[in-house]
Parts: C-alpha cells; sequence; structure tokens
C-alpha cells in the first residue's frame, strides 16, 4: 500500500495532505524517514508521525450526526468550547467529513475510513450540499440571480449556486441553497455580499443522504443504502 494511502486509510489526514507530511520528514517507517514512493505492508511495517505509531483501524465506522448550533467541528478545541465529539460515544477515533461554522446546524458525516472521507470530500467528486438558508425581510429576484451567478468578493467570483426561494413569512425569508465547493464560509459570504444577515443556517443534505428525522444532538449509523449514494454506486 502507498504510503500517502496508509496514512489515509489511518484517519491521519486526507492523501494530499498526507503528502506534504512526508515531505516535511515527519513520516518514519520502521524507524527511517519515508519518502513520497515508499510502500508499506500494512501487516508488519511501523509508521510513525511524529514518533506516534499509526495503524489501520480494526473496525469502520459511518456516522451521520445533526449538529447543534454552539458546537465546534474539532477533536479538541483550543478554545474550550464544545465540539462535536462530545456528543458521540464510542470508542474509536472519529474525525468529520469537512465542517460545519460554529454557528451552523445540521447534516454532518464522521468515520475514521480516510479512503471514504477523500471519496465524498474531494471537489472532483461534486458532492451536493444543500442548505437551508432564513434571512430577515425579503429577497428581489435581482439577487437571487446574483447569488445564483456566483457573487464577487475582492475582485474573486465564488462558485455558482443553485438558489430556491421556499417562503417569506413574518418578515423572514427561507430559501434552500446547493452548492459543490463547501469553500469556507462559502453561503455566510454570498449573503454578506449582497447584504443579508442569515438568521439560520441549517445543512440539510450532502449528496443522497439526508438530515431525516435526527434531532439536535443526534446520530446513527450510515444505511448500506446511504453509503451507495455516496459513493456513487
Amino acid at each position: 500500500m502507498r504510503l500517502n494511502k496508509f496514512l489515509s486509510a489511518a484517519g491521519v489526514c486526507a492523501r494530499r495532505k498526507a503528502d506534504e507530511l512526508i515531505k516535511s520528514g515527519s513520516v518514519t517507517v520502521n524507524g527511517k524517514i519515508a519518502g513520497l514512493a515508499t510502500v508499506v505492508n500494512e501487516n508488519k511495517d511501523e509508521v510513525a508521525v511524529d514518533g506516534k505509531t499509526i495503524s489501520l483501524p480494526l473496525s469502520f465506522v459511518y456516522l451521520k450526526l445533526n449538529k447543534p448550533k454552539g458546537y465546534a467541528c474539532t477533536n479538541s478545541d483550543e478554545r474550550g468550547r464544545k465540539t462535536i465529539f462530545d456528543l458521540v460515544d464510542l470508542p474509536q477515533r472519529l474525525f468529520s467529513i469537512g465542517r460545519l461554522d460554529y454557528d451552523t446546524e445540521g447534516l454532518i458525516l464522521l468515520t475514521n475510513d480516510g479512503d471514504f472521507a477523500y471519496r465524498v470530500s474531494h471537489p472532483s467528486w461534486e458532492v451536493e450540499k444543500e442548505y437551508i438558508v432564513k434571512i430577515k425581510g425579503e429577497i428581489k429576484e435581482s439577487e437571487l440571480a446574483v447569488l445564483r451567478n456566483g457573487v464577487v468578493i475582492d475582485g474573486e467570483r465564488l462558485p455558482k449556486a443553485k438558489v430556491k426561494f421556499l417562503e417569506y413569512k413574518n418578515d423572514v425569508t427561507r430559501l434552500s441553497v446547493v452548492i459543490h465547493e463547501g469553500l469556507n464560509h462559502q453561503v455566510r459570504k454570498m449573503f454578506e455580499a449582497i447584504g443579508k444577515d442569515i438568521k439560520l443556517l441549517k445543512r440539510v443534505r450532502i449528496g443522497g443522504v439526508s438530515l431525516g428525522g435526527l434531532k439536535r444532538g443526534e446520530y446513527r449509523q450510515l444505511k448500506p443504502q446511504e453509503m451507495a449514494l455516496l459513493e456513487g454506486k
């Protein structure tokens, strides 16, 4: 197995980051600094990152979680805030596939399978992510057109988005926003660019997997059919 694939499968990081880690000299195989072309025998070789031995998990876990607002998507938060892993009572060390902002709620996927995470999150797979957005006040058709074509921030155009008007009630507009890229704070930046204040941002779907009936803070194993949808089978 190629070393970068091993590191990804072990949940250390994505393959691209694994290459950077290997180049930095932080990875050793059987006590020797490894190179990008290193191939490892996962049953015999000892792989370490910064002196810490890394091994493949004995079993893989695939979860979907309804992240509440006010939780960080990290294993350990330097500011001492609650994290999504405080909600999960499992012995395996998991990581999230992508992130949601601290103030954003909704669907997030957790796993210890680096290869699976890579397939779901890599832009080349163009996995759709759908959000429900609530903003104060009404929105004009011309503003919707700007969002759909990609807003321009500091001379750079953000990727196009599918934006659908759902409802206007009690001076609040509810919209569905579908994106592929998932750039940092992309949805929030889109609405800030047209001067709209987001009251609620909730992710409800990743690819063919929806939030379903999960309550805030709840999680469950992904079903085989959901796994198939995410892997494009």
